[in-house]
């Protein structure tokens, strides 16, 4: 418990000193007009109460990433409460932060149009298409996850595809209201949802006092098959969302262009992040006490399979075994508003993108109805597949965590360049960026089932994701050799 405690302690702590600091070297001008208060147009510029902007911003980022990728994350034992501390901390608040704040500077610009500005034309074209890709591949996931939920818990009776109708619809509302109409009024309500089924998890561990486990008792990979399944670098693609995520760059638009004044950048994208890690925290102290404690491990195994349960189905187990029937309907709800919360704006966020790279107007609803079902159909097709094919949630999902984390890698190499230009300490995103390519390179190589692993011996899939990593960094630091003008 006092490890827990301690991670508490250090991410609050990190949100109150290090988010400081960073605001210090950004240079946040509470005077500036934000694209919000310079030209509101209604439908996506649009001002909001910046309580409100944050709790939009908290769900969006959430997700099940806190929860299903910490649980997934939790089976290799304490070492997973470093990364989502420090990874939240140094990483992952610092990535959303900035990049939230390039965003309003650039007119609430989509995340592809500030990889172009400080990247280039040619990986402009590359992460437009790559990120459009990954928002598909999230509202898949995001219709999937709930669909399955609201089905086996609720209406074990009712066809999948009902349900999937009903959260489609939802989506594609979503995508084409105005952002204040819908989405700026229900997700306070599950905000305060999600958070709430955190709180109920720590009365748990004040109710019962679970053995939850400590540092000092060892960082020993504890993962039930270890040996096809290395710390490095599947723990830090498991728990994505609980540490460091691409997909949260690609919300920080839509409340880039919500807020009117820049002071209210560091709270909502720093602190979203930093509640998001304690969140994710919680869940994997929960499920680290029910993977590894003898006396609950049995409730982990899959009776007919014989395989350890993961992500969805760990919820059920942890809600079940410790609250009463209402509180444990209550969490699984959370989790099944965490998801849907995140895939209609991930949606959202995929019709702003192909909207600013067509230059494509889109107050009229007709402009945005033309962008969105093309979309919504490739979703479909997707989604399907995830539902009739016995592994093909697997598949997306797998292809979902790595194809976020190579996004939130180079996103962390842009403003690794921002801050460059501006003549800024880059090393605060140097080294996070440097570390994640090392992750997303070696899981490639590394990964059994995901990539080469099979075929190359591991330290092979090592060194190859070592020399790529090296090769990015003496290209980053021949390029700030060059000693570029400061930009405004």
């Amino acid at each position: 418990m006092v490890t827990f405690i301690l991670a508490i302690v250090f991410l609050v702590l990190g949100y109150l000193v290090y988010s400081k600091i960073i605001e210090r070297i950004i240079e946040v001008n509470p005077n500036r007009p934000t694209p919000a208060v310079a030209h509101p147009d209604g439908v996506d510029y649009v001002p909001m109460k910046p309580w409100r902007i944050y709790l939009i911003q908290f769900l969006n980022i959430a997700g099940v990433g806190p929860i299903c990728g910490a649980i997934m994350g939790a089976q290799f034992g304490s070492a997973s409460f470093l990364w989502i501390v420090f990874g939240s901390i140094f990483a992952g608040a610092v990535h959303d932060f900035i990049a939230g704040f390039i965003s309003i500077r650039k007119d609430g610009a989509s995340l592809p149009e500030i990889h172009g500005a400080y990247l280039g034309n040619g990986p402009k074209q590359i992460m437009r298409f790559f990120t459009v890709f990954l928002m598909i591949l999230v509202g898949a996931v995001f219709v999937n996850t709930p669909a399955v939920l609201l089905n086996s818990n609720f209406t074990p009776d009712w066809n999948i595809f009902l349900w999937v109708g009903i959260i489609f619809a939802y989506y594609l509302i979503a995508t084409l209201l105005p952002i204040d109409k819908l989405i700026g009024k229900i997700y306070p309500v599950f905000g305060l949802l999600l958070l709430g089924m955190a709180v109920a998890i720590v009365v748990a561990f004040i109710a019962y006092h679970p053995p939850l486990p400590e540092l000092w008792d060892g960082l020993q990979n504890q993962h039930p098959d270890a040996a096809h399944n290395p710390i490095f670098p599947m723990m830090f693609i498991s728990i994505a969302c609980g540490a460091i995520s691409g997909f949260h760059a690609t919300q920080s638009p839509l409340m880039a262009r919500c807020m009117t004044n820049e002071k209210q950048a560091r709270p909502v994208f720093y602190g979203a992040m930093i509640t998001e890690g304690i969140v994710a925290l919680i869940w994997a102290a929960a499920a680290t006490v029910f993977y590894h404690d003898p006396m609950l491990q049995q409730l982990t195994v899959n009776p007919e399979t014989g395989a350890t349960l993961g992500g969805n189905a760990m919820v059920g187990v942890i809600a079940n075994a410790w609250f009463p029937k209402v509180i444990a309907v209550i969490c699984v709800l959370g989790v099944i508003s965490a998801a849907i919360t995140s895939g209609d704006t991930a949606l959202r966020s995929a019709r702003l993108i192909v909207a600013d790279f067509l230059h494509y107007e889109q107050k009229p609803i007709k402009n945005r109805l033309f962008v969105a079902i093309p979309l919504f159909a490739v979703t479909a097709g997707v989604l399907v597949y995830s539902l009739l094919d016995a592994k093909g949630f697997d598949v997306i999902w797998r292809y979902f965590a790595w194809s976020n984390q190579v996004l939130a890698t180079v996103t962390l190499w842009t403003i690794t360049v921002f801050l460059c230009l501006k003549r800024k300490p880059y090393i605060i995103t140097l080294l996070p960026a440097m570390f994640m390519t090392m992750v997303t390179a070696s899981f490639l190589f590394v990964a059994e089932k995901e990539g080469f692993g099979t075929l190359l011996p591991r330290w092979l899939g090592y060194s190859i994701g070592a020399l790529i990593t090296l090769l990015a960094t003496l290209l980053f630091l021949r390029y700030a050799r060059r000693k570029p003008t400061s930009e405004e």
